[in-house]
C-alpha cells in the first residue's frame, strides 16, 4: 500500500480507524477474497492430511478427494473420472469468478470515475 495514501488520510485529519475503515480495507478487499478463495480452492482437493489425520470415516471425514481415491482402489475408474471432472469445474469456476471480481474491483480502485 503506498504510504502516500496513509499521510494524505492523516493530513486530512482522519484517525487511525477512519483510515483503516475507508483505506486501508477498501484497498484490502481484492487480497482478502483471494486469500479466502485460494484457501477454500485448496482445502477442496486436500487429500494427505484429511487421509492421516481424520482417517476414512464414512460421513465424518468423507471429501471428494478421498471419494476419488476410493474409487481408484475399487478400480471404478469411470466414476473416478467423472467425480474428478466435477472437481474440476468447480474449481476452475471459482477460481474465474474470484481473478474476474479482482480485475474489477482493481480497475475501480485506479480509476475513481468508474465506481459510479
Amino acid at each position: 500500500m503506498d504510504r502516500k495514501l496513509l499521510d494524505a488520510s492523516a493530513v486530512l485529519g482522519a484517525g487511525r480507524i477512519p483510515t483503516f475503515r475507508r483505506v486501508i480495507l477498501p484497498l484490502s478487499v481484492p487480497g482478502i477474497i483471494t486469500a479466502l478463495v485460494l484457501s477454500f480452492a485448496h482445502t477442496l482437493g486436500e487429500f494427505g492430511v484429511v487421509l492421516m489425520v481424520g482417517g476414512n470415516l464414512a460421513g465424518v471425514t468423507r471429501t471428494v478427494s478421498i471419494d476419488i481415491y476410493d474409487r481408484v482402489q475399487s478400480l471404478d475408474y469411470a466414476s473416478a473420472n467423472r467425480t474428478a471432472l466435477v472437481l474440476l469445474v468447480i474449481s476452475f469456476a471459482v477460481l474465474s469468478t474470484v481473478y474476474g471480481v479482482n480485475r474489477r474491483a482493481g480497475r475501480r480502485a485506479w480509476l475513481p470515475w468508474a465506481a459510479k
